[in-house]
């Protein structure tokens, strides 16, 4: 059986939601919406916004997490989250700087103002090369950096441009579909 390549799972950059790095947050929620209006591959809606440069090339993206921290702008201070929870700190811990920090006591109060206000480049995910993987590249690179990274998606790269994303969602169903179609 031929491997399937990376570039048979991913959804092409015109299917995904897109904005521009100086747009403000309320646009990058209002073309998430907008994308997954129109979007009919599978039931996996998507669950990010890619973002452009003034010359329209993708330089990063905002997931879900990322529009919820924007609500508390004071996740900034504290640095990278992730490395918190995965090197084992105790959720007393995690709970600790929640309130030394005095983190989300009013997170929704003018979530409008906070939308128009925060801009997307602010809080967007610039893809590091373990968030990257080429066109050409086989699934079992894809599931092995997902696995590894932790990652809900990568970006697919043609002579360093991004021209995809391939969901953790699609390479789920792709497994799922080989597994289906073994003889027992």
């Amino acid at each position: 059986m031929a491997e399937k390549m990376v570039k048979d799972l991913m959804v092409p950059l015109a299917d995904y939601a897109s904005v521009a790095h100086d747009a403000p947050l309320y646009q990058a929620v209002m073309a998430l919406s907008e994308a997954q209006q129109r979007f009919h591959r599978n039931i996996y809606p998507h669950r990010a916004v890619l973002v452009t440069d003034q010359a329209g090339k993708v330089v990063g993206k905002i997931g879900q997490a990322g529009v919820l921290q924007a609500m508390e702008p004071k996740y900034r201070q504290i640095g990278d989250l992730k490395s918190l929870s995965r090197f084992g700190f105790q959720p007393s811990f995690l709970q600790s700087i929640m309130t030394h920090y005095d983190l989300l006591q009013k997170p929704l109060d003018d979530v409008c103002k906070k939308a128009s206000r925060v801009r997307v480049e602010e809080i967007m995910e610039v893809p590091g090369e373990m968030e990257k993987i080429a066109a050409d590249a086989g699934l079992n690179v894809a599931i092995h950096q997902m696995v590894v990274g932790q990652l809900q998606s990568l970006m697919v790269t043609e002579a360093d441009d991004i021209v995809g994303i391939p969901r953790l969602s699609d390479v789920f169903n792709e497994i799922c579909r080989l597994i289906m179609a073994c003889p027992l």
